[in-house]
């Protein structure tokens, strides 16, 4: 975990994404307190306190992308739009990391010990993965399968990069992520030189699946 507090760490993610990210996104004015409780009273989540001070210091929002022709990017938007977006979406994109693994539960026997057994019935073995889901830490979106956990009062997670059930480290925290995702080649990368070989989580049920 970082020493920074988390309104440093925020704000100096905030500063590289404007100097490696910007043509990745535009920076908008930063969330308000009242757009910050508005969209947790929604979403039924608090952010963590780096990932708040981070979108208060600017909103980043996805830009059009000119990719070639028949080339499909699994996000359109990967930024998610806090302030104008569509709800639906930005539940979808929070629902994400379970949906992924309810999906492998279904479909590729994914079934973490602390369970218990598992039932022979497909139909009750997805009800008893959806209670259970139920009480897994919230991930938040912070660009496209990239995740901070949630939780006021905290900060100094690490990112991690949620995709299916194969879920990584991409930065030892909110800040060196920046700098893993969007810093040019030969970039000193000193997050991800931090994350350790045998890693440790900071939330329940992700540190299992990492």
């Amino acid at each position: 975990m970082s020493t920074k507090t988390g309104i440093e760490l925020g704000a100096e993610a905030a500063r590289r994404l404007r100097r490696w990210g910007s043509a990745e996104c535009e920076i908008e004015p930063g969330l308000t307190d009242e757009e910050f409780t508005r969209i947790e009273d929604e979403l039924g989540f608090r952010f963590a306190d780096d990932h708040r001070a981070f979108l208060a210091a600017g909103l980043p929002v996805s830009v059009p992308y000119d990719d070639p022709p028949g080339v499909l990017r699994a996000w359109a938007e990967p930024w998610p739009d806090w302030r104008d977006g569509d709800r639906a979406a930005l539940r979808r994109q929070v629902a994400w990391p379970l949906e992924c693994v309810e999906n492998y539960v279904e479909h590729y026997g994914f079934w973490p010990p602390e369970w218990g057994s598992r039932p022979e019935a497909l139909e009750e073995a997805l009800s008893v993965a959806r209670k259970e889901l139920a009480e897994v830490p919230v991930l938040v979106p912070v660009y496209a399968h990239r995740f901070l956990p949630a939780g006021r009062g905290t900060h100094g997670h690490p990112v991690l990069s949620v995709y299916h059930t194969d879920t990584i480290y991409y930065g030892a925290d909110l800040a060196e992520w920046v700098l893993a995702e969007f810093a040019d080649e030969g970039t000193s990368k000193p997050g991800l030189d931090r994350v350790p070989e045998s890693p440790q989580a900071t939330v329940r049920f992700w540190r299992d699946v990492l």
